[in-house]
């Protein structure tokens, strides 16, 4: 069971950047994206689905960021757009064997080692 994240960068604030997130080694049901900013715990920013229809944001990032999934590649993506210097963290990609979105980080089973991402002022 893999999940391996890329994309992360430093991008200053309003601008854009798009994760990807590639998974391998069993089939991947909800899938989500959380993120963790240096002395703060691991937060939920996005989840989505296994068919790609729901999907759920927290309220921090709902109407900046999109999360979409695509099965061929058994991948998924996390569109960033006006980013805020609060943005910034360590982003990881996580898969649970659950078919309906959870935003409980103890729901996902499996995780990715994370991207960074710093939002310049």
């Amino acid at each position: 069971v893999q999940l391996v994240e890329s994309g992360g960068g430093l991008v200053q604030a309003g601008g854009s950047l798009r994760l990807s997130c590639a998974a391998s080694g069993r089939t991947f049901y909800a899938m989500g994206w959380f993120r963790q900013a240096p002395g703060q715990e691991r937060e939920f920013v996005a989840v989505i689905s296994w068919s790609g229809r729901r999907m759920d944001y927290s309220d921090s990032v709902r109407g900046r960021f999109t999360i979409s999934r695509e099965h061929a590649n058994n991948a998924i993506y996390l569109q960033m757009n006006r980013l805020k210097p609060e943005d910034t963290a360590v982003y990881y990609c996580a898969a649970s064997p659950l078919t309906t979105p959870t935003t409980r980080s103890a729901d996902f089973d499996s995780w990715g080692q994370g991207t960074q991402v710093t939002v310049s002022s």
